[in-house]
C-alpha cells in the first residue's frame, strides 16, 4: 500500500479520499452498532436508530459514542490510510515529522484565540443571511437543519463534572482537531496544491469543503474562514501540528466556557460571547486587526526559522 497512488493524477486522489472516507466510515459504523448494543443495551439502541435519542439527554452517552467512531472512521483512519497510499510514510506525507517550537505553537494557540470577536461576530451576519422568496423551502430546512445541530450540539457541550469535561474535550477538541487537519489540511489542501500549483487556491478550497462538511449552513463563513486561518498556518510553517494545536485551542475554549457557563461562573452564554455588546463590530475590528498582525509575525518568524535551516543545509 505505501506509496502506491504517489504518482496518480490529483483528481483521482481526491476521488480515492472520497471513497476511503466513505468506506471508513460505513466500517466504523458497523463496529459502532456492534459494540454499542452490550455497552449501552438493545433498547437505546434501537430507539437511536429511530430517531429517539437525538434530544433525548438521557441517552447522549450513545450519541457521544458514535459520534467518537464516527470522527475516528470518517477523519482519522483515512487520513492515515491516504497518507500512506500517496506517500513514503504517514509522518513525512502529513508533515508531522518536525519539531515544534514552543513560540510558534503559543503564537497559533494565541491567533486562535484572539479571533475569537471577529469569528463571532461574522457568525451572527452569517445567521441574518436570508434567501430569495422562491428559495423559501429550501431556507425553512436550512433553519431546521441549523436549529437542530445547535440543540444537539448543546447536548454534547453539556458537562456535570470535571471527569464530563476532559471527554468532551477529548471528544468534542482533541479527537476532531486531530483528525480533521489531517484529512482536509494534511491530505485534500495538499492534494489541491499538487493540482493547481496555488497555494491559495488549495487554503480556500479546502476551507470551503472543510466548513461544507459540517452542514451548518448558517455557521458556513466563520467555519470557513477558521479553515483557511489553519491552512495558512501549516503552509507558511510545513509543520501539520501547529493548525492541530490551533484546532484543538479553538474547539476546547468553546467547551470549557460552556462549562463554566454551565456552574454559573461564567455569566455571559458562550455562543453570545462579544457579540450581545452595542458596538460589537469594534471589538470584531480590532479581532481583524490583531489576527492580521499575528499572523503576518507567524510568517515572519516562520520565514527565517526555514531560512536559518537551508543555510546550515
Amino acid at each position: 500500500m505505501k506509496g502506491t497512488y504517489q504518482h496518480t493524477h490529483p483528481f483521482s486522489k481526491l476521488l480515492l479520499v472520497a471513497l476511503t472516507a466513505l468506506v471508513c466510515l460505513f466500517v466504523s459504523m458497523i463496529i459502532a452498532a456492534v459494540t454499542a448494543i452490550p455497552l449501552f443495551g438493545s433498547d437505546a439502541f434501537s430507539s437511536m436508530l429511530g430517531g429517539g435519542l437525538i434530544y433525548d439527554e438521557s441517552n447522549i452517552e450513545v450519541l457521544k459514542y458514535l459520534q467518537l467512531w464516527q470522527s475516528i472512521g470518517l477523519f482519522v483512519i483515512p487520513a492515515l490510510l491516504l497518507a500512506l497510499m500517496f506517500g513514503s510514510s504517514i509522518k513525512n506525507y502529513l508533515k508531522l515529522n518536525k519539531r515544534v517550537f514552543l513560540r510558534s505553537t503559543v503564537l497559533a494557540a494565541f491567533i486562535v484565540l484572539v479571533s475569537s470577536p471577529f469569528i463571532s461576530y461574522v457568525g451572527v451576519l452569517n445567521t441574518e443571511m436570508e434567501l430569495p422568496q422562491w428559495l423559501e423551502g429550501v431556507e425553512r430546512w436550512m433553519r431546521q437543519s441549523e436549529d437542530q445541530a445547535g440543540m444537539l450540539t448543546e447536548l454534547f457541550v453539556k458537562a456535570d463534572s470535571f471527569g464530563g469535561l476532559l471527554y468532551n474535550i477529548f471528544l468534542i477538541a482533541l479527537i476532531p482537531a486531530i483528525g480533521e487537519e489531517f484529512l482536509f489540511r494534511g491530505v485534500i489542501q495538499r492534494t489541491f496544491h499538487e493540482w493547481t500549483k496555488n497555494k491559495h487556491v488549495a487554503i480556500w478550497v479546502s476551507a470551503f469543503l472543510f466548513s461544507a462538511l459540517h452542514m451548518q449552513f448558517y455557521g458556513f463563513i466563520p467555519r470557513a474562514l477558521l479553515g483557511a486561518l489553519f491552512g495558512y498556518l501549516f503552509v507558511w510553517s510545513g509543520n501539520l501540528w501547529l493548525p492541530v494545536i490551533a484546532h484543538f485551542a479553538n474547539n476546547a475554549l468553546a467547551v470549557i466556557a460552556y462549562y463554566f457557563y454551565e456552574a454559573g461562573t461564567l455569566k455571559t452564554d458562550p455562543e453570545t460571547l462579544g457579540t450581545n455588546m452595542e458596538n460589537a463590530w469594534v471589538a470584531a475590528t480590532f479581532s481583524l486587526i490583531a489576527v492580521v498582525s499575528l499572523m503576518a509575525y507567524f510568517y515572519h518568524i516562520e520565514k527565517r526559522k526555514h531560512s536559518k535551516v537551508e543555510l546550515r543545509l
